[in-house]
């Protein structure tokens, strides 16, 4: 069990200054928004036998349900953040991500001007999402795992980190159908050793805590790359010449 009162103090000794942040006020839409309700995954196939392989949905269809799930999952990050924002004020806490924080994989290069951006080829965006969600499945859940361990965690906090790990699993299938219809089968063999997150044991509950709210930032940061890589390619591959996004 995470002693607060002992991360706590252990955060107050590291302070610089006795600043107390307002409280965060959290817009209702998102906290009346419930993450369970949201179901589905980019590749599901009504009206069809589930068991076999006679789903076919259009090229459109798939990347209009991968943008949308991205969007979610990234919506549902902003959420996570800002109730972990309030659990730490209501603790007496104050934590924070350095400027600067990487975030990323080091195989997943940022683009950082718009010349780079429409460089990028659609396997490069596919190789990129897929990475960013195999990347994030495991910690979501060691997040997930270390809150139920907190003293009076809120539900909604441990439910969307459950739900977003859940989901990224969705995401990953879908990128994988999504690849083979625009790449054909094989067309995304990874060309670089598959990176995995530093499985963190810490001493201390205030380290436990400082973790969980990086990865909660982090995922975030990550999440938003995954939505806008997916619009990107969505307007490639139907608008194409007039593809405006960038």
């Amino acid at each position: 069990m995470i002693n607060i009162q002992a991360v706590k103090s252990a955060n107050e000794h590291l302070l610089l200054s006795s600043y107390c942040p307002e409280v965060l006020q959290v817009c209702v839409a998102f906290v009346l928004c419930s993450p369970q309700a949201v179901t589905g995954s980019p590749v599901d196939c009504p009206d069809q036998d589930t068991a076999g392989t006679s789903c076919t949905i259009s090229l459109e269809k798939l990347l209009e349900r991968a943008v949308q799930h991205a969007e979610l999952i990234y919506r549902v990050s902003e959420e996570s953040k800002l109730l972990f924002d309030e659990m730490l004020i209501s603790f007496g806490m104050n934590l924070h991500v350095p400027e600067g924080t990487m975030c990323a994989p080091k195989t997943v290069p940022v683009p950082m001007s718009k010349s780079e951006i429409q460089q990028i080829s659609d396997k490069w965006i596919l190789h990129s999402v897929l990475i960013l969600a195999q990347f994030w499945i495991d910690p979501l859940v060691d997040v997930q795992t270390s809150l139920e361990n907190y003293e009076n965690a809120p539900s909604a906090l441990v439910n969307r980190s459950k739900w977003m790990s859940s989901k990224l699993m969705s995401l990953e299938q879908g990128i994988l159908v999504l690849s083979r219809q625009i790449l054909g089968e094989g067309g995304l063999a990874l060309e670089v050793p598959e990176e995995t997150p530093e499985r963190f044991v810490s001493s201390s509950s205030f380290e436990t805590v400082r973790r969980d709210y990086s990865a909660i930032y982090c995922f975030r940061k990550d999440a938003h790359k995954m939505q806008t890589f997916l619009k990107l390619l969505k307007c490639r591959q139907i608008d194409k010449e007039n593809c405006t996004f960038f």
